[in-house]
């Protein structure tokens, strides 16, 4: 759950993407034909199309598969055309959801995203009512570094902050921040100093975050499990601490 301490949390999440591989296969196609609709077929002409294809090898997707989705988003295959779309509201607790899908029939998804929040506690609210407190933010996730490798690199090509554990059980992983426009560059430097990269992608960030008791976060989870859960659903982003 992005915005939900996912940096912490990167080999659960690595689990639970595996138990849901073919739905998690789905929307990552979805991903790599927009963004070859929008950029080519080219991932290293289109920085979008290299973020999906990433996506896709993280999800352990066939390489035939990952150019058969490419293909059709350069319609050199049957055409498949999805629009993005943005839903905002509140879980239980007031706690803020962005939900953002890439959908075919606009009037179904919002109907289905909206029964969602009615039958787990929450609220949809009308576009802007959640996103004010957010802002979109370069995502790079590392595991395997040391904060002053990290920092050499990263810090240089444009990072604005650097999070992770140097000791515990999540020690080495590392989430750094930039401008969305400079993640590209931040990845690159990244992985020029023979770092690993987990994951780069453009997120957003909550401004502030809520403290949540256990149940909260039950609750708040549960609904972001059944968002998840839906096929046009991307990624569901939380102010959750």
């Amino acid at each position: 759950m992005a915005g939900h301490s996912a940096w912490k949390n990167i080999k659960h999440r690595k689990a639970a993407v595996d138990k849901k591989r073919g739905k998690v296969w789905s929307k990552v196609s979805r991903q790599l034909i927009v963004a070859a609709q929008k950029g080519g077929g080219d991932p290293a002409f289109n920085p979008s199309l290299r973020f999906a294809v990433d996506a896709a090898r993280a999800a352990n997707m066939p390489r035939d598969t990952i150019e058969k989705a490419i293909k059709k988003g350069s319609g050199e295959g049957s055409e498949e055309r999805y629009e993005p779309a943005r839903y905002e509201g509140y879980a239980p607790g007031g706690v803020a959801l962005i939900v953002e899908c890439l959908i075919t029939n606009a009037n179904k998804v919002a109907a289905d995203i909206r029964m969602i929040f009615d039958k787990n506690g929450g609220k949809i609210g009308v576009p802007g009512s959640v996103s004010f407190g957010f802002s979109q933010k370069g995502q790079v996730i590392v595991e395997g570094a040391t904060e002053e490798k990290l920092m050499d690199c990263a810090l240089e090509a444009g990072a604005e902050d650097i999070q992770g554990d140097s000791d515990g059980e999540n020690a080495g992983v590392f989430r750094v921040l930039c401008a969305p426009n400079d993640l590209m560059a931040v990845r690159n430097a990244i992985e020029k100093a023979g770092i690993a990269v987990e994951s780069a992608e453009i997120t957003w960030f909550p401004m502030q975050t809520v403290e949540a008791d256990e149940g909260l976060i039950a609750e708040v989870e549960k609904l972001v499990d059944v968002l998840e859960d839906h096929d046009d659903v991307q990624k569901v982003y939380t102010n959750l601490a």
